[in-house]
């Protein structure tokens, strides 16, 4: 069997291809590939998936085996904070062993740059290259290299929660009037939150590897729970939610209302440009709203556009001083902290806003709206057959699409995947996942009403 790294790491169903086997084929590539750079070190981590302590266990084994020094987390930690204890322990690598968002069948595979964010895609296929069909077998046990401190075990939580304390107003953020509600989504998010914030109401922070059944995405639909608290307690006025491994974000206003990532983007580029006195360029995926690039250039700032996959916005941020950093799925980054997708981070610096201005986050949102002009997003994401996505993808590149039901195309972009504009304010993107076997249609309108009517027409066109 082949291992292909996808869009972010590496993802298998459990027990089918997510084996120890090939676990050990990763790794014995990821030890090869350090030897050869020269790298010494390397930080391991896990989430709260079904085996995650003992398939980075197993991970350790081998790479300490090889002669990798490795400083393995206690407990399940956010892929951040694995980046982040790159950094901090100068090391030469990080590996998660996560499959971030994906249903609880999964689990998955990150490598983590000595930046503090994912490897670039040259780095990937090195480490891809070197994959064998067999590891060689692991000559010595886990318990001797502890003894022989070839590996140590560290606290990648507190070392997280002690850079969080040198770099936000907790103080101010505390002593607002923010009523929090968090749904950890039963990921590696839940005990940073609730020793940050013991008063916040908390939802599903507990470890449970099953996550009932539900793929941890922070999208809407998956979050009904957490909207419900928010609309049946009068007292709570912001929601956060994270992914298993806590790099991505979503959040809700004090109604209950989902603010997607978009909004976000917009809301951490105005606190970081216009309070905050930042500068830096804009960078974001193909599938962000264009509205990022009118705010960005209200403030004079370059913005650049790439395909999807944080990796491309990572690789950017490791060269150049990047203000805000973002895709459309949940995955921001800010200057001043490291170049990796944080969905904590994120969310705190959102409050810190809140408390600074002493505004809501819907009160925030509208003055975004002032400065851009209000717009709604959505995405589908149509489970379908191979034969059919083919068909479809073919179609998008071959031009066949001039319309889709009443709305007309009248320009097309194809950074990554099929964007087809509409008007100024309207437009629809056609692309398959990289990491499930889905195809996903986004759109973009003025108000969700207009959106969802793109959506169905799309969908009516495509599927036909």
């Amino acid at each position: 069997m082949k291992i292909k790294f996808g869009t972010d790491g590496w993802r298998a169903i459990i027990a089918k291809d997510y084996t120890v086997a090939n676990l050990h084929r990763v790794a014995e590539a990821t030890a090869a590939y350090m030897k050869d750079e020269g790298m010494r070190t390397a930080v391991i981590g896990y989430d709260c998936r079904f085996a995650g302590a003992y398939f980075a266990q197993e991970t350790a084994n081998l790479l300490a085996d090889r002669g990798i020094h490795v400083k393995l987390g206690k407990g399940f930690a956010s892929t951040p904070m694995v980046s982040l204890g790159v950094v901090k322990l100068n090391a030469d690598l990080g590996i998660v062993i996560t499959a971030s968002h994906n249903p609880p069948s999964y689990n998955g595979y990150k490598l983590k740059s000595s930046h503090g964010g994912p490897c670039i895609p040259s780095e990937i296929a090195a480490v891809e290259d070197r994959i064998p069909q067999t590891a060689n077998p692991i000559l010595q046990t886990f318990d001797t290299l502890v003894a022989a401190a070839k590996i140590e075990h560290i606290d990648l939580e507190q070392l997280y929660i002690d850079h969080i304390e040198d770099n936000f107003d907790l103080e101010s953020i505390r002593a607002s009037d923010i009523v929090l509600a968090y749904d950890a989504m039963y990921g590696a998010g839940q005990n940073v939150i609730r020793r940050l914030f013991p008063d916040a109401h908390l939802l599903n922070c507990e470890f449970n590897p099953s996550f009932m059944g539900q793929a941890p995405e922070p999208i809407h639909r998956n979050l009904s729970e957490l909207s419900t608290k928010i609309k049946s307690d009068n007292s709570i006025n912001l929601g956060l939610a994270n992914d298993g491994d806590a790099d991505r974000i979503g959040m809700y206003d004090e109604d209950g209302n989902f603010v997607d990532s978009h909004h976000l983007l917009l809301l951490l580029l105005y606190y970081l440009r216009e309070y905050k006195n930042k500068s830096g360029k804009v960078v974001v995926t193909f599938s962000v709203t264009n509205k990022m690039v009118q705010l960005a250039k209200s403030y004079g700032l370059d913005v650049d556009i790439t395909k999807i996959g944080f990796k491309y916005i990572a690789e950017i941020m490791r060269d150049t001083d990047v203000i805000v950093g973002g895709e459309e799925s949940g995955g921001l980054a800010v200057s001043g902290h490291i170049p990796e997708r944080d969905g904590i981070w994120m969310g705190l610096l959102i409050m810190e806003f809140i408390a600074k201005t002493g505004k809501s986050i819907k009160e925030l949102i509208q003055d975004i709206y002032d400065k851009v002009g209000s717009f709604s997003f959505d995405r589908y994401d149509l489970h379908i057959d191979q034969e059919t996505k083919e068909r479809v993808i073919a179609n998008c590149e071959a031009n066949v699409y001039s319309s889709f039901g009443k709305y007309n195309i009248v320009s097309t972009e194809t950074t990554d995947g099929f964007k087809y504009h509409f008007d100024e304010n309207s437009w629809t993107m056609i692309r398959p996942s990289g990491t499930e076997p889905v195809l996903r249609v986004y759109a973009q309108a003025p108000n969700h009403e207009n959106v969802i009517d793109i959506l169905e027409d799309v969908k009516a066109v495509l599927l036909n």
